[in-house]
């Protein structure tokens, strides 16, 4: 039997990335729409409910109305969108993060994909808090860098202008108000009780990402050294297909004191590394925000849900 699948946004970034990876499978169905209905309430609805599962690749807003639109009990929708990513109704699509967030993905009809950025915190944050290496009311800091790919398709078109402003050869900081759209999820994900203090950087290569959090030992609630910590890390991924976590300073993978953020891209992996030493610990997750931090993870659900080999087509 072919699943039915509904790509509704199928022309973003993420959308398109997501009709890619099912280029070569044998075991679903695309259903299209028509260009000049892509937008028409009526013909999505179609589409919809009469699909097994429907991928929404859209704004808020239009996420919100595609899962009002859906009248058939038996589509299972997976949202790429900032909607549904705090609702408890909703299983949040990490299931590397705990036993428990890939049960809930596996029985679900909805599934919200993690953002990017929050992708990264959370592989960090959730297992500090989780081990109780970290009080949920640490004053975390992030620092984050990605490609420009995840700026959406009018920053694509702007970065890769021959005539584009110079400035865009600089890493840009943004985010300035500290009221980036994903730090909600960041902190419930995570078991924070406060927002942590976020600054992305968006630069001028096209994907890969790297989110990094640095911890103070003397604030630790748990004294442990750094090579400690990584071993804490590489015992919560243990087993883990997608997500590994490094020994300490990277040995055996780094190969220069340096983490490049776009070595994973075209990928679902993510890696953590622990650096640093016995009083200041860094923490960096290194993945592609195309692939693990968007439509390689929804895919990776998708299967999870069709309880297939979750590395299908990934």
């Amino acid at each position: 039997m072919a699943y039915k699948i509904f790509i509704d946004g199928k022309e973003g970034t993420t959308g398109l990335k997501i009709y890619e990876r099912f280029e070569n499978r044998k075991d679903i169905e695309i259903l299209l729409i028509d260009d000049e209905k892509r937008k028409d309430p009526a013909e999505r609805a179609k589409m919809i409910n009469a699909s097994d599962f429907t991928f929404l690749c859209l704004p808020d807003a239009a996420s919100i109305e595609a899962v009002s639109l859906c009248t058939n009990p038996k589509v299972r929708i997976i949202d790429a969108s900032t909607a549904h990513r705090t609702n408890p109704d909703w299983a949040y699509g990490f299931p590397e993060l705990s036993a428990e967030h890939r049960a809930k993905i596996e029985k679900s009809n909805r599934v919200a994909g993690p953002g990017c950025y929050a992708s990264g915190f959370g592989a960090i944050c959730f297992p500090l808090v989780k081990h109780g290496i970290i009080s949920p009311d640490y004053p975390v800091v992030c620092h984050a860098v990605s490609g420009y790919s995840g700026a959406g398709k009018k920053a694509i078109a702007q970065y890769e202008d021959p005539n584009r402003n110079p400035e865009l050869a600089s890493p840009r900081l943004y985010a300035l108000t500290q009221e980036h759209k994903h730090l909600p999820e960041m902190m419930k994900v995570s078991g924070l009780n406060y927002k942590p203090i976020f600054n992305p950087y968006v630069c001028d290569y096209f994907q890969g990402m790297t989110v990094t959090v640095s911890l103070h030992a003397r604030l630790l609630e748990k004294k442990l050294t750094a090579k400690e910590i990584a071993e804490v890390f590489k015992e919560h991924y243990d087993g883990c297909r997608f997500v590994k976590a490094a020994d300490f300073m990277g040995e055996g993978i780094l190969t220069e004191s340096f983490i490049p953020a776009n070595t994973l891209a075209g990928t679902n992996n993510m890696q953590i590394f622990v650096c640093g030493n016995d009083e200041r610990i860094v923490i960096t997750s290194r993945f592609d925000n195309l692939g693990k931090g968007a439509s390689g993870a929804a895919v990776q659900c998708m299967n999870i849900m069709m309880g297939i080999d979750e590395g299908t087509g990934l």
